[in-house]
């Protein structure tokens, strides 16, 4: 976090995203965004090429915010505007890994590639995501957490 301060400007990025039964609470990453132009810094990129920013979440496990595994923690204006048989992806407490953040490891750079990225996240993206979150809610058990975590290791170690 010592180089995230001297890349950056700042070492930790905080915001809020909704958690468990809706309720907002702050997630904490390594900042990767230098303070001169908003711009992602060289040693910023390694880290969220790796997911190393997101290590900080380990405090938001640590304080019962979140768990290992469950559905990725949204900004406003998404989880919490779920209506029907979906919020019960709200019932999880958010996870630091799932089965949705390993197909859209890279989803900031896919969403470049699109002529409208809002559009295209929230057609296209999103509702996949939710119906992988459902698909979670349904199977969620130990051994199920398990094959997540190994799918996870296999993807950042291969």
């Amino acid at each position: 976090m010592l180089l995230a301060y001297f890349d950056t400007g700042k070492s930790l990025f905080h915001q809020n995203r909704v958690g468990q039964y809706g309720k907002q609470f702050t997630i904490f990453k390594i900042r990767t965004l230098q303070n001169c132009c908003g711009s992602i810094s060289k040693y910023g990129m390694f880290l969220r090429r790796f997911k190393l920013d997101e290590l900080p979440q380990l405090l938001n496990i640590i304080l019962g915010k979140m768990s290992f595994v469950g559905p990725r923690p949204d900004i406003p204006g998404y989880y919490d505007k779920l209506e029907g048989e979906e919020r019960k992806i709200l019932e999880l407490k958010p996870g630091l890994i799932s089965k949705a953040a390993l197909k859209y490891y890279n989803e900031e750079a896919f969403l470049k590639q699109q002529t409208n990225p809002l559009k295209y996240n929230d057609e296209v993206i999103f509702p996949d995501k939710i119906r992988m979150n459902l698909e979670y809610y349904y199977k969620q058990s130990f051994w199920e957490d398990l094959r997540i975590i190994w799918m996870f290791i296999k993807r950042y170690i291969s």
